[in-house]
């Protein structure tokens, strides 16, 4: 072909000017140019045509390979493994938290003293158990001892008001004095007596005892119940009530809350009223039954969760503060539930599997998610199934013939 194209070529014409003579025979470096460019574009073009060709061969190759599934399995013999339907059956709803056990607010006293001081005799401990006006402790308090001057002053103050009105209404009666001396006689003494009354309630706010002159303060229990919080020790000063927190705290423990952190995306399913079941790890095994009676309108926000509050008798004591606890709640109207044979279902890393029938002879591994299981050997399916489902009875016996196979 390039010779083709050079046989083309005709000699340049003579320009004026220039010397005559024979014409050259061999082309210019402009067509010599020219016919390279044509050249090197043809092939281009060819080579393109064939990449394209390839490309379009390797595409329509690719779309035909068959895509693998690996979550579908193929068994020889699906007869050897026999196959459960899903069913879906009313059944109460379970949910389960974790709680601790703490006194029934309703039944706590704190135990504080008004007056400050010293204490010079403690009577009783952390976690005695305590009767109604048993002595807690004495306190040497000079409190006590100014409001007893105080009273004291005031009574002589009254004596001496009393003396004066009943001389004055002596001399009234016996028209040697006036009327208005009466009067103020009169006024005084009732003053002298607001004074006493005001002393004398003082002295009994600080716990002090008219009839015994004493700067000591007997803080007594004003209720029954087992201390459950101690502040103060032997010789320890007393600070008022601004500075110091209270000295004891007494709980009846005869009636007990447990509670319990239940989260936001679980409020849903616990309902005032709802029966629970405690567990507690002193007791393995033994199961004490309660009544939610009260849920949080407030919740944590660094967890998310709200206080629901069951409560317990505790007649023996056998609850006590602080003990851990597990509740399961039963909510009280049935839902539906999606129920499968517990041996249907397989635990493996983190995650719960079953395998259901697509075919004669296929079976696909899917992702459930389980919740709690029945009397009868049944465990629910909350997500992944539908009721009519089969999915394979023996999850593990099948994963391990399967494994086996390959």
């Amino acid at each position: 072909m390039p010779n083709e194209i050079l046989s083309d070529v005709q000699p340049v014409a003579q320009l004026p000017g220039r010397s005559e003579g024979p014409a050259p025979n061999r082309p210019g470096k402009k067509q010599l140019a020219g016919a390279l460019l044509v050249v090197v574009a043809f092939s281009l073009a060819i080579f393109g045509a064939a990449l394209a060709r390839r490309s379009d061969t390797a595409v329509t190759a690719a779309k035909l390979e068959p895509a693998v599934d690996p979550a579908l399995l193929e068994v020889e013999h699906p007869e050897l493994f026999p196959v459960s339907r899903v069913v879906s059956r009313p059944l109460p709803r379970y949910l389960t938290a974790n709680g601790s056990v703490t006194p029934d607010v309703t039944r706590t006293i704190h135990v504080t003293s008004l007056g400050t001081g010293r204490v010079v005799d403690l009577k009783v401990r952390l976690g005695d158990r305590v009767q109604k006006g048993q002595l807690l402790l004495v306190i040497s308090s000079p409190d006590l001892a100014a409001a007893l001057s105080d009273y004291q002053k005031a009574v002589a103050d009254q004596t001496l008001a009393r003396r004066q009105l009943q001389r004055s209404q002596d001399l009234f009666s016996h028209g040697a004095g006036a009327e208005k001396d009466l009067q103020a006689a009169q006024d005084a003494e009732d003053k002298a007596q607001v004074d006493v009354t005001t002393a004398a309630e003082r002295v009994r706010l600080l716990g002090g005892a008219l009839g015994q002159i004493s700067p000591l303060i007997e803080l007594r229990a004003p209720v029954s119940g087992t201390i459950v919080e101690q502040n103060v020790a032997a010789a320890e000063g007393v600070k008022s009530l601004d500075n110091t927190p209270n000295l004891f705290t007494i709980a009846d423990l005869s009636r007990v809350w447990v509670l319990c952190d239940v989260y936001e995306n679980d409020l849903a399913s616990v309902r005032l009223g709802d029966s629970a079941e405690i567990e507690l790890n002193a007791y393995p095994g033994k199961m004490f039954r309660g009544k939610v009676s009260d849920i949080s309108r407030v919740l944590d926000p660094a967890t998310r969760s709200a206080k629901v509050r069951i409560e317990l008798p505790n007649p023996d004591g056998a609850l006590m503060p602080g003990m851990y606890a597990r509740a399961r709640f039963t909510s009280q109207s049935p839902v539906p539930s999606l129920l499968v044979p517990s041996t249907a279902i397989m635990r493996l890393q983190d995650k719960d599997w079953v395998f259901r029938r697509e075919g004669p002879r296929s079976f696909r591994r899917l992702q459930v998610r389980a919740g709690p299981s029945t009397a009868e050997g049944l465990q629910q399916v909350e997500s992944g199934l539908q009721p009519g489902d089969e999915v394979v009875s023996n999850a593990l016996q099948f994963s391990t013939e399967v494994a086996e196979q390959k």
